[in-house]
């Protein structure tokens, strides 16, 4: 048996954290203890962080203050969490345009943690917080981590865009004592590169595989094609982008595990993740306030989908107060059968700019359409939809050696189905979808200027 994990959980992990002064172990076994609470006490808890969030943005923040009284608000109209909808939605362009302003008074960005989104859309953002903030949404992280049945001090597998890997020998030791991880980049995914991957498997034995749905799907196929026996994950965790019905079903086969799908983003941290039951995603209402919002402005009703936007409670040096994450999804009005009082929310059905637009104005959820024509068409292993504006679509697509011109022919009449008969559709085969500089792949790109 393997004593090493324990090792790490209860004695070195312990230490570090008290020579170091980091509070995460500590936010992490509060919000094990507080997740079976009764929904409606974590609702409470969670109204009086947003309150506390708004208060202090009111009065410590530029930004907010100002947006406040342009729109002839105070704090103290906010009296429910429904009163929330009077505050305006932040968003990407608000950020970039208003950055130094959305820092609170009494912090300073040279003292605070920075981050950079990948900036999928060719536009990043620079973000700032407190270690506090960080560590609490690092110790909810970790709680979700162990649904899927990882132990704290279990070594890690990421799949993943350009991992950050220990450097130097004390970094390399540190890393093995506390929390040993193995790296496949997904910018350069290849036989050796998976190859070199299970090898690194065999000798460092890790328990949890994580990784971007896709890149997760890609790797249980180099699997499968080069008969790879040494990748045994106890548990696997898909994140960062939408999990596909048939991606899931191909992991679990080839693994012999189930996945455990899980959303978040950088400005926020992990906003909703699925539990051993697989009945939803719990929201992470700890650290976040979630809305679903509908495009007059309105909430959702309980199963509809609606913009996806967010307030966090913890980050009082750059406060996001409702900020429009760019993703669609719905809330559920049912409660997880595994007792925990965390409300759920459906799948994330996909970003906002990869939602088509047909030529009468209406949308086409561009990742449902990707998983309707691989189920349907046969011969497509990958397919990516570029709609370059209401009359022109590009295909790319990666095809198997069963494809054929039948298939060609069904493709592009499918495509015509669901769009106009006049618009024009250009198909180009390639080798390989590339990941974006991220190392997330994109499926369904609309560049229509609305």
């Amino acid at each position: 048996m393997n004593i090493l994990p324990a090792i790490r959980r209860n004695l070195i992990e312990p230490l570090w954290a008290l020579r170091n002064g980091t509070p995460l172990r500590k936010y992490w076994k509060s919000v094990e203890k507080t997740q079976y609470l009764p929904v409606a006490v974590l609702k409470d808890r969670q109204w009086v962080k947003l309150k506390e969030i708004i208060e202090f943005a009111y009065r410590n923040n530029d930004y907010y203050r100002s947006t406040f009284k342009k729109c002839g608000i105070t704090p103290e109209e906010i009296q429910s969490p429904n009163d929330i909808v009077k505050i305006p939605i932040l968003t990407k362009k608000d950020i970039r345009e208003n950055g130094d302003s959305l820092i609170s008074s009494g912090f300073l960005k040279t003292k605070l943690m920075e981050a950079k989104t990948g900036g999928s859309t060719g536009k990043s953002l620079k973000l700032y917080m407190t270690e506090e903030s960080s560590e609490m949404k690092n110790g909810c992280a970790r709680r979700h981590d162990r649904w899927s049945g990882w132990e704290v001090g279990e070594p890690m597998a990421a799949v993943w865009g350009n991992p950050v890997r220990p450097v130097g020998l004390k970094n390399k030791i540190l890393s093995f004592l506390l929390a040993p991880i193995i790296c496949l980049d997904t910018m350069a995914v290849t036989k050796d590169s998976v190859v070199k991957f299970s090898d690194e498997w065999r000798r460092i034995k890790p328990t949890l595989l994580f990784g971007h749905a896709h890149s997760l799907f890609l790797l249980a196929k180099y699997v499968i094609d080069y008969d790879i026996k040494s990748i045994t994950p106890k548990s696997i965790i898909s994140s960062s982008m939408m999990l596909l019905p048939h991606e899931r079903t191909v992991i679990e086969k080839t693994f012999g595990v189930k996945v455990f799908d899980r959303y978040g983003c950088e400005e926020v941290g992990l906003i909703s993740s699925e539990c051993e039951k697989h009945e939803g995603m719990h929201i992470n209402i700890d650290t976040l306030f979630v809305e679903f919002i509908k495009e007059d402005g309105t909430q959702t009703k309980h199963g509809e989908n609606g913009n996806i936007v967010i307030t966090d409670l913890l980050n009082q040096a750059m406060p996001f107060i409702r900020y429009k994450v760019e993703d669609m999804g719905m809330p559920l009005d049912r409660a997880c059968s595994c007792g925990r009082g965390l409300p759920l929310m459906g799948n994330v059905s996909g970003r906002v700019a990869d939602f088509l637009i047909r030529p009468d104005g209406t949308k086409v959820a561009g990742v449902s359409l990707i998983e309707n024509t691989l189920t349907k068409i046969p011969g497509i292993e990958q397919m990516q939809i570029i709609q370059h504006d209401l009359k022109s679509i590009e295909l790319k697509i990666v095809a198997g050696k069963t494809f054929s011109e039948e298939n060609r022919l069904a493709l592009i009449t499918y495509i015509y189905k669901i769009f106009d008969s006049n618009i024009t559709i250009e198909l180009n085969h390639v080798s390989e979808i590339p990941p974006e500089t991220n190392g997330k792949y994109r499926f369904a790109i609309s560049r229509v200027v609305e």
